[in-house]
């Protein structure tokens, strides 16, 4: 059976990171990139908040960036599945595609975190083209535009509110009424408060419309069945995120989410040598500069711990 010193799941800015400092370290580690290499950076168009790229780049450029240069330092890059992982004794067990198992004496696990959809056809044809899943991410290339939010619980009002500040105006579409929104009170006071935002209570969303690009939205009244387009320049979805944590219940401990809880400060789980970065643990700030920086924080806690081991 293969071993290695450290095998990092996952790809996308904290396990391409978590990679290149492993690399540095002398600790040859093994990355499999998952279902989706490079993670939800390869379905956004163009990133102008990550530093070091003045003007801009495209998701799947920059993540090929950092595969490149973790492969430069050392990095074992390669395609495949995690399917089942054995964290009850160190070396680590780890099954690939269900057909090859590897040992490893630390495990950073860099999995993510998937965006929660609507599932419109529509929704997924012009993902990447004024529909997004972060307005803090693309709601700059919105300026002064009128834009659409669904959603109801505090994430959809911090989003609505910090796109109200850069958008001419923000249709804020909410499923229930207004006794079934999830957010916290204070958050929704702030949203009702605020200018131009306008909440439509009871509304679902029926198709989002545009030819290369969003040009509106069609929405339905639950109460009325009144239809009604509204002429929009982007539409975010915020309805949730689910991490991609499922194949390490049972061993990890994890909130009522399902987000692999870490301890203060580090990037350790309840077993030792088992590391967690990125979205999979961070259900706060969600950007490819925290992923990236809890990365390089999984690979110096395994260096650590390795070096505690072998001291």
């Amino acid at each position: 059976m293969e071993k290695t010193k450290c095998l990092i799941i996952g790809s996308g800015p904290a396990g391409y990171t978590a990679a290149i400092y492993a690399s540095r370290a002398g600790l040859n580690p093994i990355l499999y990139q998952g279902i989706q290499p490079g993670g939800q950076l390869t379905i956004t168009t163009d990133v102008e908040n990550y530093p070091g790229y003045p003007n801009g780049i495209m998701g799947p450029q920059m993540m090929l960036d950092f595969e490149n240069q973790a492969k430069r330092m050392g990095a074992d890059i390669r395609w495949g599945m995690v399917t089942k992982v054995d964290l009850s004794n160190r070396p680590f067990k780890v099954e690939v595609d269900e057909e090859t198992w590897l040992e490893a004496d630390t495990l950073i696990i860099a999995t993510g975190a998937s965006a929660k959809w609507l599932n419109l056809p529509s929704e997924q044809r012009l993902n990447g083209h004024g529909v997004s899943a972060c307005a803090v991410c693309d709601g700059f290339f919105f300026k002064g535009k009128e834009v659409a939010i669904v959603g109801a619980g505090d994430t959809a009002c911090e989003e609505a509110l910090y796109l109200s500040n850069i958008c001419s105006k923000v249709h804020m579409l909410v499923r229930k009424g207004e006794d079934g929104m999830r957010a916290s009170k204070i958050m929704q006071d702030r949203v009702k408060k605020s200018p131009n935002i306008t909440i439509y209570w009871n509304t679902e969303t029926e198709e989002i419309l545009g030819d290369k690009t969003v040009t509106g939205v069609r929405i339905k009244n639950n109460i009325t069945q009144e239809i009604q387009e509204i002429p929009i320049s982007a539409f975010f979805v915020a309805i949730g995120h689910q991490p991609n944590s499922s194949l390490f219940k049972g061993w990890l401990n994890m909130d009522e989410t399902g987000y692999i809880i870490t301890q203060p400060g580090s990037t350790k789980t309840n077993i030792e040598g088992v590391f967690a970065c990125g979205d999979v643990q961070d259900n706060v700030y969600r950007q490819a500069v925290t992923a990236a920086g809890s990365g390089c924080m999984a690979a110096l806690d395994a260096e650590r711990y390795l070096g505690m081991l072998e001291g």
